[in-house]
């Protein structure tokens, strides 16, 4: 057993003070296959303990079915910290931002319109009740009081960013003590009066995020507790990125200097984060600030080590920094990780999107278009297809509204696309004879932040041509989850000229590999889509970047054939991909120091 405990203002491990050198490493977003490579190169650098949120919708991806297998064996990643001798925080608030989709919330919350989230609602309380009695039991053999390694749980994630409700705060700490967990129980928040009074309670630990400005942003906190630890639960070292923006850096020296700050001051630091990994599949999310910011694939976040694992110079500057502090660590690296430029991929072979429906879904009649949560679903795209009556011209195509990109379709000929972020009607002619109608939607990732959370995804209220709304609806539903019903024919440069237009198509393309090493996969002179390797998805891709390569780690592929798919939504000028040794994340720009601040000032 382990005793860890606040004292006045300071931590104490069995009795004895205890700086918290800490690093943000989310076992969902790295391959299992390299957690302790991970692990390993943070203790290297200096720290003594690892910190994780744990992401509900992984866990819970339909509701009742619980999965804690592969990337989701939060148990194992934890017990392995603990072998590697770090101690371990653990975030399970049913909320945790993390540019994740849907901030950790499960997609089918949203099929409940009336339900109320992050707040004392009864209907959201139960289904966190449900949830905390599948996941809250795994973490009690884990807690330090018991010798497992986990010394400090959270209790909400920024809570006062978003609201006030003190019964919720208090109904989650009490069910967490309720449920076995009797390891420090702490709050972490922005630096500001608003902040610090809605999402912190007064016999509960409380904790600030911010990445610059370190006396004040302590100062301020000060006010409110003045006794307590100085905990920074989230040093933003770097930061993350949208699509259509350029791809954020920030200087390792100038992190380094507010490090320096912190640890001078007598701190404890939670490095957010030390290492980024990837946002597969469909689980980057988004922002809605003045408007809707769809996330990158990649959560590299200018760490310390990189989307791979790579070490940094921020990561050498951040260790001279600790080592100034707390000594010379005394764990070695370990031997690096092979990466191979595998070259180029010919994608052979072609499925048409609307030619496989049958394969991929079944479609249900509505009166209206409905949402994904609606029908079930949580991910991927949506088709929406009927029947328009003509003749028509110069008439205008509403979609009210689009959640979050749609591809607009008449008698199968692409006619444009309709953007959530920049909405615009389309012109449509409709013949004497009427036509078909297809609209396929993408969804880009659910809100993560902020007030505007409840994001239905698809259609959420109808099609209109000009004024008239259009009833009488097939839908389809393609999560995308799996390829497998796909019938692919051959994709030669000139079928494909011939054929190719505008239309979504599956591409297949096979590669030979002596050794399986980590790769990126370049999309050069591809549009936008989603790729999968082996089965697995590696997320989205996007000409408009800044990112202009998708991170494949090696445990990924097998020695010998592997496979690569493109969902590619408008068409290619080549039919190729490359594998190369180096990523391209796209052009750099300097984070805004407002941002680092919370406050924006």
């Amino acid at each position: 057993m382990t005793s860890f405990k606040v004292k006045g203002s300071q931590f104490l491990l069995n009795d004895k003070p205890f700086r918290i050198i800490s690093g943000a490493l989310h076992y969902f977003r790295v391959v299992p296959e390299y957690w302790r490579d991970r692990l390993l190169k943070m203790k290297a650098c200096g720290c003594n303990t690892v910190e994780t949120y744990v992401a509900w919708n992984v866990h819970e991806p339909e509701e009742g079915k619980f999965e804690f297998g592969g990337i989701a064996d939060v148990t194992a990643f934890v017990e392995l910290a603990g072998e590697l001798g770090l101690h371990v925080i653990v975030r399970p608030s049913p909320y945790i931002c993390a540019e994740w989709e849907f901030g950790g919330l499960p997609a089918w919350l949203l099929k409940d319109s009336e339900m109320q989230l992050r707040c004392s609602d009864p209907k959201f309380l139960a289904k966190v009740d449900a949830y905390y009695d599948v996941l809250l039991p795994k973490f009690v053999p884990l807690l330090c009081t018991n010798g497992g390694p986990i010394i400090a749980m959270q209790v909400e994630n920024e809570y006062g960013s978003y609201g006030n409700d003190k019964a919720y705060l208090n109904y989650l700490r009490d069910g967490m003590i309720d449920r076995g967990i009797d390891v420090l129980l702490f709050t972490s928040d922005g630096p500001t009066d608003e902040m610090l009074q809605g999402g912190t309670l007064p016999d509960v630990l409380a904790t600030v995020n911010f990445g610059s400005r370190s006396e004040e942003s302590f100062a301020k906190f000060r006010e409110y507790r003045p006794d307590e630890p100085l905990m920074c639960m989230e040093f933003w070292n770097g930061w993350f990125d949208h699509w259509m923006e350029e791809h954020h850096t920030r200087d390792g020296e100038d992190a380094a200097r507010v490090l320096d700050d912190m640890l001078g001051a007598g701190a404890s630091v939670n490095f957010y984060m030390f290492h980024g990994g990837t946002n597969f599949g469909f689980y980057s999310g988004a922002n809605h600030i003045k408007t809707y910011e769809p996330t990158v694939t990649s959560y590299d976040y200018d760490a310390p080590l990189s989307e791979r694992g790579d070490l940094t110079a921020k990561y050498e500057a951040f260790r001279e920094v600790i080592s100034k502090h707390e000594g010379e660590p005394e764990c070695a690296l370990p031997d690096p990780l092979p990466v191979k430029e595998y070259g180029e991929v010919e994608m052979t072979e072609r499925a048409d999107l609307f030619a496989q429906l049958g394969k991929l879904s079944q479609p249900v009649r509505r009166v209206t278009p409905e949402p994904m949560e609606k029908l079930g679903q949580n991910y991927g795209f949506i088709l929406y297809s009927t029947h328009v009556t003509g003749p028509r011209r110069g008439q205008e195509l509403h979609i009210q509204d689009v959640r979050d990109r749609a591809l607009v379709f008449l008698d199968g000929s692409y006619i444009g696309a309709i953007e959530r972020w920049d909405v615009r009607p389309l012109k449509l002619d409709v013949p004497a004879g009427g036509a078909r109608l297809d609209i396929l939607v993408e969804n880009m990732g659910r809100v993560n932040y902020g007030p505007l959370l409840r994001d239905h995804k698809g259609i959420t209220e109808g099609v209109r041509l000009d004024n008239q709304f259009q009833y009488g609806w097939d839908i389809y539903p393609l999560p995308l989850d799996s390829l497998d019903g796909l019938e692919f024919g051959a994709a030669t440069a000139a079928q494909h000229a011939d054929t190719a237009g505008e239309k979504p198509a599956f591409y297949r393309g096979f590669f030979e590999a002596e050794e399986a090493a980590d790769t990126f996969l370049r999309l050069e002179g591809w549009t936008k889509g989603v790729a999968y390797v082996n089965g697995f998805n590696l997320g989205r891709y996007w000409e408009r970047g800044p990112q202009k390569s998708l991170y494949v780690p090696g445990p990924l592929l097998r020695k010998g054939t592997n496979e690569i798919v493109l969902f590619e939504l408008h068409g290619t000028e080549q039919l190729s991909v490359r594998l190369e040794d180096k990523p391209d994340l796209g052009t750099e720009a300097a984070v805004d120091q407002s941002i680092l601040n919370f406050t924006g000032e």
